[in-house]
């Protein structure tokens, strides 16, 4: 199984944001973006304009995470622009399944993401429709939190759900996520990981991000 580290620019200095995207190419598997409305959570980041600059400045593959509401407007504009993975949140949207084809149809692949207070259960029988589920070990809205272990029990029932259905999908993790924490995600079954402050507070990212795929690669041999 290989593994994706995606540290989050929302960690990184704003005022040189593609300089700081492109400190981790050549370490990091994708860049996370965590794209804020103040709407759908009370927080106001990054958006299409953005997103649209820094896939002019960076190789890196964009992972936009759409914490939006209305993500069936707006979810396909981050495809056609580029973008490599489209998540937007199950919360946020009627027919989720629907909003993935569109994104697939504009050229992405599609994320369904998880809050902390949602339960999996009833999307399980969508995922085919995904290419990654992302499962938010935290409160979606804010960086610096602290991880919650019990979302893990998510990791698990989702890592079940896909090995009985054999289906092609990668169950990532968001919040907290550093090197006391990145085993245990790897441990229940996640095997994508946003990290924040582990990477963009270190002064060698490469190194950061090396550290935190040998911790995630030990943790899931072990189990």
């Amino acid at each position: 199984m290989s593994y994706v580290i995606a540290p989050s620019i929302l960690s990184a200095d704003f005022a040189h944001l593609a300089d700081e995207v492109r400190s981790i190419e050549g370490a990091a598997d994708w860049a996370h973006v965590d794209v804020m409305d103040n709407h759908f959570v009370p927080n106001l980041t990054f958006g299409l304009p953005v997103v649209k600059s820094l896939l002019a400045a960076t190789s890196l593959p964009l992972d936009c995470h759409l914490m939006i509401e209305d993500p069936a407007r707006w979810a396909p504009g981050y495809a056609e622009a580029g973008a490599y993975n489209v998540t937007f949140h199950a919360e946020a949207s009627r027919d989720p399944a629907a909003v993935a084809r569109d994104i697939r149809a504009a050229g992405s692949l599609a994320g369904l993401a998880i809050d902390r207070d949602t339960p999996l259960e009833p999307y399980l029988e969508i995922l085919p429709a995904f290419d990654t589920l992302l499962i938010m070990t935290i409160k979606a809205g804010f960086g610096g939190q602290a991880f919650i272990p019990e979302l893990l029990d998510k990791v698990r029932q989702a890592r079940k759900h896909v090995a009985a259905g054999h289906l092609s999908i990668r169950i990532e993790v968001d919040g907290g996520i550093n090197a006391d924490t990145i085993g245990l995600a790897a441990e229940a079954g996640a095997d994508a990981f946003v990290a924040g402050t582990a990477v963009y507070g270190e002064a060698d990212r490469a190194a950061a991000v090396a550290s935190l795929r040998d911790l995630a690669l030990a943790a899931a041999q072990s189990r």
